[in-house]
């Protein structure tokens, strides 16, 4: 068994355990953005685009999961696949309108592709637009699995986090994410091997949109409610802090990210400095492009190498 699988069968331990310390729903909500952060995280850090509509694929998911449990009676799982597979299709749909963009300009393309899909759910009935679907039921997962419990339900999300770290972990190291390394490295170099960089390109943003809205169609069913707030661009921005604070191009930098900046919302949004948090996070931003630019897990690994190697 190599480090990195010994330290993640540690980490799944520790997840594992974790309820008996802290609240199941809270934990919940950090791997749900933790798996947000880690589908980002593919795109920018092994591809090399940086977009700024991912949370169109968050809300997607969760708005289309959310009017199924709620209209057709549908088994929890197949609601997420089902928001799953919508946000996989507006992936698909919006690579293929960003990807020959490069830089600012494919992240412009995505920001307002994701502002377009704001306003159609701002607008859209089955929304019920600022109000927001609420009381949305958790259902029986597989007809057997009762997640109107917190902690069932805490499990029920550990399961589809680890099957959406798996994916991305095995996407990483496979040929394919060697491929998508070199595209992020050197484009024109991999264009002069004949590869189809557009192709390839295209393929991890799908991925990446389906996963986010994985993520979203969990979240959902975690607080049985969908909103606005999901399909906002401000959601976009924070998954980007998530991840430079974890460790872009890292595996499990994301996580770490999304775990800090999750906690610091819970914790400073309900005391004296609630009226601050986003004035907080975005002291945090800055220090983190200036001091820390390679993120939490980054830096760590860096300093395991200069003094451990």
């Amino acid at each position: 068994m190599t480090n990195n699988q010994k330290l993640n069968l540690f980490l799944l331990v520790l997840a594992l355990l974790a309820p008996s310390v802290l609240y199941p729903v809270f934990l919940a909500k950090v791997l749900c953005f933790a798996l947000f952060a880690c589908a980002f995280n593919l795109l920018l850090g092994f591809v090399g685009l940086l977009s700024f509509g991912h949370a169109a694929f968050l809300g997607t998911g969760g708005y289309i999961t959310g009017h199924l449990m709620i209209n057709s009676g549908l088994t929890p799982e197949l609601a997420i696949l089902t928001g799953t597979a919508a946000g996989a299709a507006l992936g698909a749909l919006f690579g293929k309108l960003a990807v020959k963009r490069e830089g600012i300009y494919f992240a412009m393309v995505t920001l307002a592709l994701a502002q377009l899909v704001f306003f159609i759910y701002l607008q859209a009935p089955f929304t019920n637009g600022e109000d927001g679907m609420q009381g949305v039921p958790r259902g029986e997962a597989f007809g057997l699995i009762d997640l109107s419990d917190n902690l069932t339900m805490y499990y029920f999300v550990l399961a589809i986090f680890v099957f959406g770290y798996w994916v991305i972990n095995r996407t990483v190291h496979s040929p394919f994410g060697q491929i998508l390394k070199a595209i992020r490295d050197n484009e024109d170099r991999a264009t002069s091997l004949g590869y189809d960089v557009n192709r390839y390109k295209w393929i991890a943003f799908v991925i990446s949109a389906a996963l986010a809205a994985l993520a979203g169609s969990t979240k959902t069913l975690v607080f049985q409610l969908a909103s606005l707030t999901d399909v906002h661009w401000h959601m976009s921005g924070e998954v980007i802090l998530m991840t430079l604070v974890g460790g872009v191009g890292t595996i499990f930098g994301p996580v770490i990210g999304a775990g800090f900046i999750v906690t610091m919302q819970n914790y400073l949004s309900g005391g004296e400095l609630g009226n601050y948090i986003h004035i907080i996070m975005g002291v945090v931003f800055v220090i983190c492009v200036l001091s820390f630019r390679s993120g939490i897990v980054g830096q760590l690994m860096k300093f395991k190498r200069d003094n451990f190697s």
